[in-house]
Parts: C-alpha cells; structure tokens; sequence
C-alpha cells in the first residue's frame, strides 16, 4: 500500500474514533422531552428513552435496558423527581458519572402549582407560579387579570411554591391525595410537572440542551445550536398553528380527566372548568364526582375529556345524565413514534381533539 494511501486510511480510522469518542450517549426520561433532545441531535446521534412509550412515568419499572442505557450515559435529560421520583435512585446509583440536568430548574422554565380542586376558576391560569420566569407571557393573559385581592393570594402561593424545596424523595415524603393513596407526581401544595405541555417550556429547553451537548461535545457544538435554533423556529410556527386551532371554540368549556394540562391552557389561554381526577396516580372521590357532575350539569359544560390508560368508568359517572361529548387526550404522546416529530405532534393532537370536542 502506498504511503498516501496508508495515510489517509490512518487519518479517517483517527477521524472515526474521535467522533465515536466524543459523541455523548444522551439518555432522557419520557417521550416528549426526547423528542426535543432527538430535534437537537438531529444528524449527530440517537438519544435513549428511558419510560417506554404507553407507560406511566409516576410508577415504572426499569428494563434491563433502561439500567444499561443509564449506565452508559454521558448526559441524561429529565424533567425531576415531581414527575419520576423513582429515577432519582437510578440516577444516583447507575448514571453516578453523567452530566444530569434537571429540565424543571431550568432557568427561563415556566412553573406552576398543582392545582388541588375539582374545579378551577379563571384566575388560577393567571396568578399562578411562574417558576424561574416571573415574566413570561404577562401581555398574553393581560385579559384574565383578577381583583388584588386574588391576586396577593396567588402570589402568595407563589412564594410558598417556588421556593424550590420540593423533596427529592418517594413515598410518604411526597404527601398523599384526597383518596389516601400517595400521589406519585406531586403531592400537596407541590410542583405540577407536566410542564413539557408548554410549548414556551419547550423552546426554552431546546436552547439549554443544544448548551449542555455543546459542552459535553465541543466538536459537534455547532449542529447542535442550529439544530436547536430551527427547532425554536418550529415552536413559535406550531404556537401560531394550534392558536389558530383553538381559536373558534376559545371560551368553550371543558372537564379534563386529570390535571395534567394547565401549562397547555396557560400558554394557549384556553382554561379547563376542572379535573375529574388531581392526579393520576389515585381515583377521585365521590365527593369530587359530585362537584365535576354539579358544573357538568349546571354550567354548560359540552366536553368531557378522558385518557387512554384510565378506564371509561369514572367519566361515564361523570357524564350521568349530561349532554356533553367526550374525547381522549393523551399527554404523553403514547401511539405516536418517538422521535424528533413526536412533540409537534402531541401539542398538535391536543388541540385537534380539544377543538373537535367542543
């Protein structure tokens, strides 16, 4: 073999092993947020998903390879222990020597308290905790500002909630919901997690993965800023796309099955009346029945909105009498493939079956 030929064979074996040596395995938690993490590693890599498609984040099993896929993580993207406590134990135990980042506690983040009532008022979407974003989408929801009066309340439920002290820890720790059974996602007066429902939350997120891959990945640093960058593009496209969805049946009211959605109705200004269920984790009480079936019956509710892993019970006890429709929503994403097209598509379906519904 000639010596040009020896050493360009040289070179590219050098290329190839440096590229596989500095690629970062990117491990992430649930299917939306690897979504985002796969638009950022668009061209470069494949991110691992941890929580399998159509499985409860709250409570899950690890698979073999989960564990494997942890153990071998440079980076792992979460959202944090208010939505899978029990991962914090994983992190800690097989991904000890990654760079975790805890997507809830990013600056910019919009957050919000759980919700405990069965019904909600308007000003709830306004006042509520605006996380590490005390700013964020003031002149979009200009029109719901309420009295002072509930105004100091709220933001004195700010202070209580943003003070970041949530526990990291499971169980008791996280506090119980109204039926007694532990609320794995948030327990009383806590964090609501779903915050990858925003899709603010999203284009916040997308800048601050493209950040960590940067550093974790100097070589490829830039795709991952454009990638993020065009992905950020694609947000504001689709926030325009699903205000234009929801635009004729704005003011229309709904019951959604469990409170799962108010980073949705905060940054698309489209409010539930209420939640069959506070959390997922645990069965309403009759009690609560009653207050869902009162405002059903009495305040011209005409959409009831289930989830496809809960069984068709409790909404048809909710829906006793009542002429409202009923639809399915699914937060997670769970028939959709996963991917980098997964997360336009969710907040996509949402408001295509919202809009359908009412």
């Amino acid at each position: 073999m000639s010596r040009t030929l020896l050493s360009l064979s040289a070179t590219m074996a050098f290329v190839a092993g440096t590229a596989g040596a500095e690629t970062p395995q990117v491990a992430v938690d649930i299917a939306p947020i690897h979504s985002l993490v796969a638009r950022v590693m668009d061209g470069v890599g494949q991110p691992a998903l941890i929580v399998a498609p159509g499985a409860s984040p709250h409570e899950y099993s690890l698979r073999p390879s989960d564990a494997g896929a942890l153990q071998e993580a440079d980076v792992v993207f979460w959202l944090g222990p208010d939505l899978t406590p029990w991962l914090e134990d994983a992190l800690d135990t097989l991904a000890g020597q990654a760079d975790v980042v805890e997507l809830l506690q990013v600056d910019g983040t919009v957050t919000l308290p759980v919700r405990e009532s069965a019904l909600f008022e308007a000003h709830d979407h306004a006042h509520g905790s605006r996380g590490h974003d005390d700013h964020a989408h003031d002149d979009d929801h200009a029109d719901h500002e309420g009295d002072e009066e509930k105004h100091a309340h709220a933001e004195s439920e700010h202070e209580h909630d943003h003070d970041h002290e949530h526990d990291h820890e499971t169980g008791a720790e996280h506090g119980e919901s109204e039926d007694g059974h532990a609320a794995h996602d948030h327990g009383h007066g806590g964090l609501d997690p779903h915050a990858w429902l925003s899709p603010d939350n999203a284009a916040t997120w997308l800048t601050a993965i493209a950040a960590t891959l940067s550093e974790a990945d100097p070589a490829n640093a830039e795709a991952y800023r454009e990638n993020a960058a065009a992905g950020v593009d694609e947000i504001a496209a689709l926030k325009s796309e699903l205000d234009a969805i929801l635009e004729p049946v704005r003011g229309g009211n709904f019951i959604v099955f469990h409170d799962a959605y108010q980073y949705f109705e905060d940054a698309l200004n489209m409010p539930a009346a209420g939640a069959i269920s506070v959390s997922d984790a645990a069965d309403p009480s009759p009690a609560r029945i009653a207050e869902i079936q009162a405002r059903v019956r009495d305040e011209g509710v005409t959409c009831v909105l289930s989830e496809p892993q809960f069984a068709p019970g409790i909404v048809d006890a909710v829906m006793e009498d009542a002429q409202a429709r009923t639809d399915v929503l699914d937060p997670l994403g769970s028939d959709l493939e996963p991917g980098r097209a997964l997360y336009p598509q969710l907040l996509r379906n949402l408001a295509t079956t919202l809009a359908e519904c009412l």
